[in-house]
């Protein structure tokens, strides 16, 4: 098979064809404790980091925002909490869609949040739909990104803003020290003693090791067509959020 028909699935190459589904699969097999793992995984960070996300993107009541990867509807949720008019949490997976709705009851948010089940890859929405497009811990998970940022442009209004957050490369050695520790041993030993599945949270920490890093994901955005593309780095580079805008 040639290297242009595999794409990476954690420390292994795969056919392209095939990685939609086995991240389908893995996320249906952690969604019920998804939310628990996050905050023992990060020890609570995350929420942090999605805070200084949502300070960025800066929601305001006129805003209908398409939360791509939403899964359990942290970043929709939240959008709503700070002033955002409408969310459209899209999720590949049924179970964690199901998770964000329950979620969701508590707020009373039932008419103000869209949830629907898609591939980023294929969006099925018009063109020129959305003021805001957002994807949270998700964008390495999708098997061509490239296409995926691609749609995100064409749903986008003109004067929309995409906003990523994703892990990325740490850039303090006292850090980063720490973290590959943490990653490589706690993290799926944390998976094992809580989810069951030891495997998974191993696909979880490679998958960050291989993508790309600030600059490089800067490139592949700019590459898509949005402009003013902007980053700024997370808790030292663990993660970080990207910006760009449709004009």
């Amino acid at each position: 098979m040639a290297n242009d028909d595999l794409t990476d699935f954690g420390n292994a190459n795969v056919p392209k064809s095939e990685k939609t589904l086995l991240v389908k699969n893995i996320f249906e097999e952690v969604s019920e404790k998804y939310d628990l793992m996050n905050d023992l995984m990060s020890l609570g960070i995350h929420r942090i980091w999605k805070s200084s996300f949502l300070d960025w993107m800066a929601p305001r009541s006129s805003h209908h925002l398409l939360d791509l990867a939403g899964g359990t509807g942290d970043i929709g949720i939240n959008f709503l909490d700070r002033g955002g008019n409408i969310v459209t949490i899209a999720d590949i997976n049924p179970k964690m869609i199901f998770h964000g709705k329950k979620k969701s009851n508590f707020k009373n948010y039932f008419d103000r949040i869209n949830w629907i089940v898609c591939n980023g890859e294929n969006l099925p929405f018009d063109c020129n739909s959305f003021d805001l497009v957002s994807i949270s811990f998700g964008l390495r998970n999708i098997t061509n990104k490239s296409i995926a940022l691609k749609e995100v442009y064409r749903v986008l209004k003109p004067g929309g803003r995409f906003m990523c957050l994703e892990f990325s490369k740490v850039n303090l050695k006292v850090i980063d020290n720490f973290y590959q520790f943490w990653s490589s041993n706690i993290i799926p030993f944390l998976g094992e003693k809580i989810s069951g599945n030891r495997d998974n949270y191993e696909y979880l920490v490679e998958s960050i090791k291989r993508f790309p890093n600030q600059d490089k994901l800067l490139s592949i955005i700019t590459s898509a067509g949005f402009q003013s593309v902007r980053h700024r780095n997370l808790s030292g580079g663990i993660a970080a959020i990207h910006s760009g805008w449709k004009f």
